[in-house]
């Protein structure tokens, strides 16, 4: 037997395993190091987040990944350059958190890796008859595993698109697995660049989970405090958006688009969401030379009407839940009041509560979805419908 895969049974068969996820979202702020230790699979799944580490990118990576994300038309050959580099310059910040926790390579057994999103097309957004769903992630699993010595599980959104999904959200799989409490309905809010959320049954039936994206999260907000305050990347506290006020008439421009009348599950993302899309708003709406202010707070604003108008319509009116909150907007205090005047009798929480970091949450769904991939036995993710295909996900990539 090659001695690769000889591993990979090893691996598969041990009672405990340490892999290490990562997650580089749209925000293209860092590189967030999750090492997680696992034992079982499926809803026997224990988890312990031993360490993390959010590895800031400096603003080279930030240039290159910049000169092709989210564009029609782009460079051919930055993007097979940055395919690899990427990779590599994942695999050193992965190296440098080892030294940093005094670990060797050997103790790790897998790299979760989603790597780096550069344009996600369903067909809802391309519209073109002839192509299904598409997305694109680059940072290759072959350059992390040779340079990190350790085996990779990568690309997990292309089997997502196989099975009939559009490869996002993937959150459902790990929220299902390591957050659903029986008699307990739980929605797992994460507010990245895009916002998601799941719903968690308290009945614990697969077939009543369900994921969708929401709209923007923090891609606006963020794009425009970039575009106007050079230096920063977003609106620390929400300080300049509680200075100012909502204005009703952009706000109603931006809630205007088919998007928000569509059904769900579905997913989007800053091909959609950016400065573009909130110049026709203001275009449209007659708002001239606006303050800084109004249009942050009228952007926080609409994050949360949308975030909340979709979890309203998906769950038949209800508002009142137990709402675990992750990601770079949970740390938006407007945001986050904004959403509690929405959901009246929300129970506002983070996935601290049930013992993750939030800010770890996305990397270690993705170590979740590589033990499964590596020693899940098949769980049921339910009958295919809601958008969850029953899939295991990621693709191997072996150090030597």
């Amino acid at each position: 037997m090659n001695k690769n895969i000889q591993r990979l049974c090893d691996i598969a068969n041990k009672s405990e395993r340490c892999i290490i996820g990562l997650m580089s979202g749209t925000s293209v702020d860092g590189l967030d190091v999750a090492l997680c230790r696992f034992t079982g699979t499926g809803m026997e799944t224990g988890i312990e987040l031993l360490e993390f580490e959010s590895v800031p990118y400096n603003d080279d990576y930030r240039q290159e990944i910049a000169s092709i994300f989210s564009k029609k038309n782009v460079d051919l050959e930055k993007v097979c350059l940055l395919n690899s580099w990427v990779a590599q310059v994942h695999a050193g910040m992965i190296l440098q958190c080892l030294a940093n926790w005094k670990r060797s390579a050997d103790s790790i057994d897998c790299i979760a890796s989603h790597g780096q999103t550069i344009f996600h097309a369903p067909k809802r957004l391309h519209k073109h008859a002839k192509f299904g769903n598409a997305t694109l992630q680059i940072g290759d699993g072959d350059h992390l595993a040779v340079k990190t010595g350790i085996i990779t599980i990568s690309d997990f959104r292309q089997k997502h698109i196989a099975a009939g999904g559009e490869g996002a959200p993937l959150a459902a799989y790990g929220d299902f697995l390591i957050f659903s409490k029986k008699g307990e309905d739980r929605i797992m809010l994460n507010i990245g660049g895009i916002a998601n959320f799941t719903f968690l049954p308290g009945n614990l039936n697969a077939d009543d989970v369900f994921s969708t994206d929401t709209g923007p999260g923090n891609t606006l907000m963020d794009g425009y405090i970039k575009k106007n305050f050079p230096g920063k990347y977003f609106d620390k506290n929400g300080e300049l958006a509680a200075a100012g006020n909502v204005n009703k008439a952009l706000l109603k421009a931006l809630m205007d688009h088919p998007f928000f009348s569509e059904s769900f599950p579905k997913t989007t993302g800053p091909e959609l969401f950016n400065l573009a899309y909130l110049q026709q708003a203001m275009e449209k709406s007659g708002v001239d030379h606006p303050r800084h202010e109004d249009v942050l707070a009228t952007l926080n604003r609409f994050t949360a009407e949308t975030i909340s108008g979709a979890i309203k319509k998906a769950t038949g009116g209800k508002t009142s839940f137990f709402i675990y909150a992750s990601g770079g907007g949970m740390h938006n205090p407007v945001l986050m009041k904004n959403l509690s005047e929405l959901l009246p009798g929300s129970q506002f929480k983070t996935t601290s509560d049930l013992h993750i970091n939030p800010d770890a949450k996305e990397a270690v769904l993705f170590a979740v979805l590589a033990n499964e991939a590596i020693c899940g036995s098949g769980v049921h993710f339910g009958q295919g419908r809601n958008g969850i295909p029953n899939v295991s996900m990621g693709k191997i990539s072996f150090p030597q």
